[in-house]
Order: C-alpha cells, then sequence, then structure tokens
C-alpha cells in the first residue's frame, strides 16, 4: 500500500453519496447518549427530560443552520475548521481541528465503555467484554482502511438498523397502551403514566436541569454532517436536506422513543445504569426482544465510534495540510484514505480499557462523557462565532445565500447563552464537576502547542487551500 504526500496528487474524494449523507446525519443524531445515557437522565428528571431533549435539539439546529450556511458559502471549505480559521484567524482552526479530534477520541472511548458494557448483558463478564469491545474497535479500524465508500455503506446500515429498532419500539409501545398490557411486576402501560408518578416535573427543577448534563451527550456527532462535506457529491443539495431534518429527528427518535419508554415503563421504575431500551423488554418479561434490542445498541455504539475513527482521521488530515500537524497524517493511501490518522486515533480510543479496569462502567462512561460535552460545546461556540464574523465580513454573501439561517441576527447569541447555562449545570454534580475541572488543561495544552507551531502553519496546494489561505498567497 503507497503512501501519498500531502504535496502529491492524492486528495479525499467526493464518494458520499445522498443516501449515505443523509443517514450518516441521522446517525449522528442518534448516538450513545440516546441508548446509554437516557436512563440517567430519566432518573433524574422523569418525564421532563423530554423538554429537555426538545431545547437541546432546537438549540443545535440553529448552530447546524450556521455551519451549512458557513460550508456552502465556499464549497473549498471541507470542514469548520476551514471556516473558523478564515473567519477567526488561524489560530482557531488549530483549536477548532485539534479539539474536535479529542472530541472523538473521547467519545470514542465512551462507546468503548458502552459497548463492553452491551456485551456484559450476554457474557456477564467484565474481561471478557473489554476484549470483545476491543475486538470491535479493531474490525472497525480494518474496515475504515479500505475506502470511504465502506465507510458511507456502514453508516447507511448502522443508521437503518437503529432507525428501524426505535420504529419498532415506537410502534410496540403504542400497541402496549392501546391494549393496557399488564407486565409481570403489574404494572399497566397508559400514557398518564407520564404524569402520574409525581407529575411531569417529579424531580423539581433540580432533576430538570440535572438532565441537560447527560442529555447534551446524546447530541454530538449531530455535526458530523459538516465534516463529511468534502467528501460529498453534490453538497449544495445534500447538506441542507440533512440538516433541516434535524428537527424531525429529534421529535421522533428522542421525545417520541423516550415517551413511548415512560408510558410502559414509568420513570421511577427505569434502571439507571443500564439501557432503557434494552430495560423496556426485560421489565415485560420478553427476554429474546430484549436481546434483540441489545444488538441494537451494540450496534449504535458501534456505528458512533465508526464516525469517531472517520472524524479523526479526516480532521488529522487537515490539520496536516496545514502545518499544524505532522505531515504522516496528510498522506493518503491507494484508497484515499488517512491511515496515520485512523490508526493514531483508534489507538487512544483504545486506552478508555484502563477506566473500565479502574472504574464501574457507569462511572467510567459519566466521566469521557462529560469531557466529550465540553469539548463538543467549544466545537459548537467556535462555529457560531464564527458565522457572527460571517455576517460583518460577507453581509452581501448572507444576503445571497441559498441558505440561510433562521434568526441570524440574534439567534447565535442566544445559543451561546444556553451553553454557559450548560457549563454552569455541569458544576452541580460530584461526578461531571470533576471532569469538568480536567477538560481546562487541553485547551492549556493547546495554548501552549499553538504558541510553538504557529510560525510552521503554511497553505497546501491551490487544489487543496481553503479560501483564507488563498487570501494570504
Amino acid at each position: 500500500m503507497t503512501d501519498q504526500s500531502p504535496a502529491d496528487e492524492g486528495h479525499l474524494q467526493r464518494n458520499l453519496q445522498n443516501r449515505h449523507i443523509q443517514l450518516i446525519a441521522i446517525g449522528g443524531a442518534i448516538g450513545t447518549g440516546l441508548f446509554m445515557g437516557s436512563g440517567k437522565t430519566v432518573h433524574a428528571a422523569g418525564p421532563s427530560l423530554l423538554l429537555v431533549y426538545t431545547i437541546i435539539g432546537v438549540m443545535l439546529f440553529f448552530v447546524m443552520r450556521a455551519m451549512g450556511e458557513l460550508l456552502l458559502h465556499d464549497l473549498r471549505y471541507k470542514s469548520f475548521q476551514d471556516f473558523s480559521a478564515e473567519m477567526l484567524g488561524p489560530w482557531a482552526g488549530f483549536f477548532s481541528g485539534w479539539t474536535y479530534w479529542m472530541c472523538w477520541v473521547v467519545t470514542g472511548m465512551a462507546d468503548v465503555v458502552a459497548i463492553s458494557g452491551y456485551w456484559d448483558y450476554w457474557v456477564h463478564d467484565k474481561t471478557l467484554s473489554i476484549v470483545l469491545a476491543a475486538l470491535v474497535m479493531l474490525g472497525l479500524l480494518a474496515l475504515n482502511l479500505l475506502t470511504v465508500k465502506l465507510f458511507g455503506e456502514l453508516e447507511f446500515w448502522f443508521a437503518m438498523i437503529k432507525i428501524v429498532a426505535i420504529v419498532v419500539l415506537i410502534v410496540a409501545a403504542l400497541v402496549m397502551i392501546v391494549t393496557h398490557f399488564k407486565a409481570p411486576n403489574g404494572q399497566v402501560a397508559q400514557v398518564s403514566n407520564l404524569w402520574s408518578h409525581g407529575g411531569f416535573f417529579p424531580t423539581g427543577f433540580k432533576g430538570f436541569f440535572a438532565a441537560f448534563q447527560i442529555a447534551v451527550f446524546a447530541f454530538v456527532g449531530i455535526e458530523l454532517v459538516g465534516t463529511t462535506s468534502a467528501e460529498a457529491k453534490d453538497p449544495e443539495k445534500t447538506l441542507p436536506k440533512a440538516i433541516n431534518s434535524i428537527p424531525v429527528r429529534v421529535i421522533i427518535f428522542y421525545v417520541l422513543a423516550l415517551a413511548a419508554i415512560m408510558c410502559v415503563t414509568p420513570w421511577d421504575e427505569v434502571n439507571p445504569a443500564v439501557s432503557p431500551f434494552v430495560n423496556l423488554f426485560g421489565l415485560l418479561g420478553l427476554t429474546a426482544a430484549a436481546s434483540v434490542m441489545n444488538f441494537v445498541v451494540l450496534t449504535s455504539a458501534s456505528s458512533s465510534c465508526n464516525s469517531g475513527i472517520y472524524s479523526t482521521s479526516r480532521m488529522l488530515y487537515g490539520l496536516a495540510h496545514r502545518g499544524m500537524a505532522h505531515e504522516r497524517f496528510g498522506r493518503l493511501s491507494n484508497n484515499a484514505v488517512p491511515v496515520a490518522g485512523l490508526v493514531a486515533s483508534v489507538t487512544l480510543i483504545l486506552t478508555a480499557i484502563l477506566l473500565m479496569l479502574n472504574d464501574s462502567i457507569m462511572g467510567a462512561f459519566t466521566i469521557v462523557t462529560t469531557i466529550s460535552s465540553v469539548l463538543f460545546i467549544f466545537v459548537w461556540t467556535l462555529i457560531l462565532l464564527s458565522y457572527m464574523r460571517y455576517l460583518k465580513r460577507f453581509p452581501e454573501a448572507h444576503a445571497r445565500s441559498i441558505f440561510k439561517m433562521p434568526g441570524a441576527r440574534f439567534m447565535p447569541q442566544v445559543v451561546l447563552v444556553f451553553f454557559a447555562f450548560v457549563l454552569v449545570l455541569l458544576t452541580q454534580e460530584s461526578d461531571t464537576r470533576q471532569a469538568l475541572l480536567v477538560t481546562p488543561l487541553w485547551f492549556i495544552i493547546l495554548g501552549v502547542a499553538w504558541y510553538r507551531s504557529r510560525g510552521n502553519v503554511v497553505a497546501p496546494d491551490a487544489d487543496d487551500a481553503t479560501p483564507a489561505e488563498l487570501h494570504q498567497n
């Protein structure tokens, strides 16, 4: 397998078709946070978490609209790293690129933890579960080393499994509600379960606010459609369609699915330590169905890992082409795949095994998901700050844009205030507060790295250059 250097003819290819982009967008919105972490949010907030997911989904919709308008402003942008560098300066490209890489490394670690938990449902052996999770990661690495089109196909089918499973769960819950299904524990499936067990806010506003902490992680990866733009065919058509479908996805895959679960099994009977999607069928005595759902959530975590492997390698590729990472990460195989980035990222993701050896699966999951959420909020914030600068620098471009962000003049500020609110909430619980205190170390390391490497930043060749770099030449 012969490598090509950044200066050679190898470039990322537009091999992702419309169906790949649409399903990648859906897969990004249905992650491990929903399947694994929603049990904790149900336990913390009860039915009010439906409002929590709705609010977060609305806020991130505006982030995605801002990103979409910027990416379509100039198709030479390969990701938000490129427009951050042009709108805010090279430092923003450095910080957003490396932070997004770390986002997916940490998210991948959370997924490995989740995969171990799902395997443990069957094997009941922590060590064996960890080994099986590691094998899943190595399998995904092998598949990603082949072609980007194969990545698209994997995500297409992973997302299809998740969609079908959630739809089946919602339909099954509706049938149980209509027929007043009675579980072995005597619990009757009915809509009134949403308010008859302490009300819609059974844990008060304290529980309602606490749910934001883990719920934010359920949405990480929603911006993944932006990192696929460099390899998407006809991005002017596929990106708007994928982004505009976010509200529908949030309603169907988050609100309706969790409402269905709490109608069948009241919130106070949901075990926060396991996936409520699996627990639903287990409580009803449907062991086979619970096992099938466990397989579904296992594929969901694998899908998220697959997305993380893809994203981290592409971000390292972009950083290498700008002199912000070692040139080895900017080389492509004959299949146009950044091999070095894939191998390095997977190696780091697998260090999650050390966390699980020293902590419980849910304890390790909480730590890494909090760190991941904070890092993603930083990336989302840079997207909004870039958009605000874009409005000032290119008002005429915004005026003629075919994909304008709704409320462009005030919504970025509203969402930024919301992000600050979420960060404050993360300080309220001991487990999330400890993880939050660790994240500043990452930005200190980045600051030192930028100070030392800023003189090495270079513009790639014309075919690969971003508008900002072309303006510098």
